[in-house]
């Protein structure tokens, strides 16, 4: 059974005009989408399809959350997302990608499955950085035990005890990508 086949629009049978749909967006959608960096998550996407002629004008309203990795200390966390976006698809003698807004569809279509266009909107809010959000009181939300590890191990030549300072070796190539750490 085709599970993403609920995001599919019939729109022979509709009338011109606009039309609502809401679709949920949870971890079984995920899990269609084999390399997917988003496993789990709940989320809603409002569609608003607006039936004209030999087009169709979607906007999608995309609310919700998933749940991530911290690139920092690598515990589950979750993101929330929000995307609105708009697509349009207009029918043609065959189906292919026009452009980023626009997609043409076949004349011998008879529906539009929105699976793959809401799980590229949900990829492309999502922040490229996946840390957790800081705490109310401005202290780093991730976990305080990884943190001090990382505070341990990390070579900065501020940070260097007098011993660590002795075995720290200045290389010159490297103080091109310094000034570039510290901007």
């Amino acid at each position: 059974m085709n599970r993403l086949k609920p995001f599919s629009i019939p729109f022979v049978g509709l009338k011109n005009g606009k039309h609502q749909f809401e679709f949920v967006v949870d971890d079984t959608f995920f899990k269609e989408f084999e390399y997917s960096p988003v496993k789990k998550g709940k989320l809603i996407a409002e569609v608003e399809f607006n039936k004209q002629e030999n087009m169709f004008v979607t906007e999608f309203f995309i609310k919700g959350g998933v749940d991530l990795l911290c690139d920092r200390c690598n515990e589950e966390y979750s993101q929330p997302v929000q995307a609105n976006e708009k697509l349009i698809f207009k029918i043609g003698e065959e189906a292919f990608d026009e452009s980023d807004e626009v997609v043409v569809i076949g004349k011998n279509d008879h529906e539009i499955n929105l699976a793959p266009y809401i799980y590229e909107f949900i990829n492309l809010a999502i922040p490229i950085i996946h840390i957790h959000p800081d705490q109310e009181d401005g202290k780093p939300g991730c976990n305080p035990e990884v943190l001090e590890i990382l505070k341990k191990l990390s070579v900065n030549d501020e940070d260097s005890s007098p011993d660590q300072k002795k075995e720290i070796v200045h290389d010159p190539r490297w103080d091109a990508l310094k000034k570039l750490r510290d901007n």
